[in-house]
């Protein structure tokens, strides 16, 4: 199968969208009810974020609208798997989410990429359960994403070898991991984010350098690889896990960027859920 991509990490572009007041009550949620989301706070936090990513890392962001009738929307991760030149329009697992997709392949189109939808009734994708590594794709197998959907993604990105990874808590694959680096992934310590990684590892040719912090959340990260920025990793503040952000300090070649996530984190939001990253070749 395919050796390490050439380019992995490379992004021009990221879509994002905007947050409805309506995520604050409506948002689907695994965590209790009591805990409650602060819009202002969970908005400036997303300008942050969208700042980081334009500003901060020049990537050309694209601003999607916030749609009240569709309160997860600000997690766009989850409407759309991109890799090279193809996106996978996914059929997310909540129902209730399935329209978030029309805004986002409609996006995708003006990026002049190749759309692929996932029209089979009977499969189920998010993309929160899709971990690329540059090498292969793990697919989590959870409460969002069947074993149908994982099989659509292998046909849409053939040049990758593609595994399945059971999901046994929390929400997605990604809930608990996300790579830090060419070959290097980034991992909870909770005994399932652990079981998980040893299941990638067994089913792996390569064999991945690990970076565990303690806190599951806290593995959800953004690598990117971007000329003259070189490795950079967009992870957790120390406000939020402070042991998990002391682990970071490890990757001494990488620049660091804390990004807070307080609000978003209470309806499920990672920092990967709320972008779609797209490396877009320069038009000829």
């Amino acid at each position: 199968m395919a050796g390490l991509m050439a380019g992995f990490g490379h992004y021009t572009h990221a879509i994002v969208r905007g947050i409805p007041a309506s995520l604050v009550n409506e948002a689907l949620r695994t965590s209790p009810t009591e805990v409650e989301v602060d819009l202002s706070k969970a908005r400036r936090e997303h300008e942050a974020y969208v700042e980081v990513l334009g500003t901060r890392l020049g990537l050309e962001v694209v601003e999607l609208p916030a749609d009240e009738a569709l309160p997860d929307c600000v997690f766009v991760e989850d409407a759309a798997v991109v890799c090279g030149d193809t996106a996978l329009i996914t059929r997310t697992g909540a129902e209730s989410r399935r329209r978030e997709a029309e805004v986002m392949r409609g996006a995708l189109k003006d990026l002049n990429l190749n759309i692929v939808e996932m029209t089979d009734e009977n499969a189920t994708l998010d993309g929160g359960d899709v971990l690329f590594t540059g090498r292969e794709f793990f697919v989590g197998l959870s409460k969002r994403t069947n074993q149908r959907g994982a099989e659509i993604l292998a046909d849409a990105f053939k040049d990758y070898a593609v595994s399945t990874v059971p999901v046994l808590e929390g929400l997605h694959l990604k809930s608990f991991c996300s790579m830090g680096g060419p070959g290097l992934i980034v991992i909870g310590s909770s005994e399932p984010a652990q079981k998980a990684l040893k299941i990638m590892q067994q089913m792996s040719d390569h064999r991945y350098d690990k970076l565990t912090v303690p806190d599951d959340l806290a593995a959800n990260c953004i690598y990117m690889n971007l000329p003259n920025k070189g490795h950079v990793l967009l992870h957790c503040t120390s406000e939020e896990f402070p042991e998990s952000a002391k682990v970071f300090e490890k990757l001494k070649d990488h620049l660091l960027i804390p990004v807070s996530n307080m609000e978003k984190v209470k309806v499920d939001g990672a920092l990967t859920c709320c972008s779609v990253l797209i490396n877009k070749k320069a038009d000829i």
